[in-house]
């Protein structure tokens, strides 16, 4: 069988200007699979909102599902807390009374928590191998990453306490000697922007010494607005390995990515192309 060959679909080339001293990863979808499918719990359980009190003379179900499909999707990365104020403000224009946020957040969690916790169990007894659950390569791209001297920042908008052991898990935390951070019950107190804002200051960084890499808007468009390079990370989570989510691309073009990859499937090119060896 013949192998795809590793891609890398180039926006704009980094410049060989650009000497890389820090990198922001994302964690769900971009190197942790754990979660795969999430997307599966949140959009049918905020249809089922909506859909209680949403007038089907008006709105049909799939127009709701068109609804809440677009705002998470545009809210992916942030921290869940925010998808689920969305959905709070669209019960309320729909003339309903919303739970608060919080209480949508904890029932959302519930049901995910039933689709993964057989992923979770099967790491913590060590009867999954972790890298079963890591995307294609990102492993050893993290390990050349801190063998250039790159300083690795993880920020996800999952709860802290579940990034962390997620990552412990997969056994990625070493690698992250920025640290490892998530989202927080006071949500106003944590974001991508405010890691990046921390990130910069503290290693006296210009903002094109940054590279970031995702598969949602918060962090493509948080890294293009300090003037970092962001790649966007299409992968196919439901078949790791086999080539770039064409959803996930087209989000990431939106959301200004300069690079697109599939996976880290070649980290020692996609290595390379970053750090001017290809250039």
């Amino acid at each position: 069988m013949t192998t795809k060959p590793y891609e890398i679909e180039i926006i704009e080339k980094p410049g060989t200007s650009r000497v890389f001293r820090a990198a922001l990863f994302d964690f769900d979808g971009t190197l942790s699979l754990i979660r795969e499918g999430w997307q599966n719990v949140m959009v049918p359980y905020f249809c089922e909102v909506l859909n209680e009190i949403a007038d089907p003379a008006r709105e049909t179900p799939d127009a709701i599902e068109r609804i809440v499909r677009d705002f998470v999707d545009k809210i992916t990365g942030k921290q869940t807390i925010y998808q689920c104020i969305r959905l709070a403000e669209e019960v309320e224009a729909r003339g309903g009374a919303p739970w608060d946020p919080l209480l949508y957040k904890k029932e959302y969690l519930r049901r995910l928590q039933l689709r993964i916790q057989d992923r979770v169990d099967r790491l913590a007894n060590g009867s999954a191998r972790p890298d079963d659950f890591v995307v294609p390569g990102g492993r050893r791209f993290l390990q050349l990453l801190r063998d250039k001297g790159v300083k690795l920042y993880l920020a996800s908008g999952t709860d802290e306490c579940y990034v962390k052991q997620e990552a412990d898990l997969l056994g990625l935390t070493p690698y992250f000697d920025g640290g490892v951070y998530g989202a927080q019950d006071d949500y106003k107190t944590f974001s991508k922007a405010m890691v990046i804002e921390r990130l910069i200051k503290v290693n006296a960084l210009d903002g094109a010494e940054l590279v970031g890499f995702g598969d949602g808007y918060v962090e493509i468009e948080n890294v293009r607005a300090v003037g970092g390079y962001p790649v966007g990370v299409a992968t196919n989570e439901a078949n790791p390995g086999g080539g770039v989510d064409a959803w996930k691309r087209g989000r990431l073009l939106d959301a200004g990515a300069r690079a697109i990859v599939p996976d880290f499937g070649d980290p020692e090119k996609l290595l390379a192309f970053l750090f001017a060896e290809s250039r």
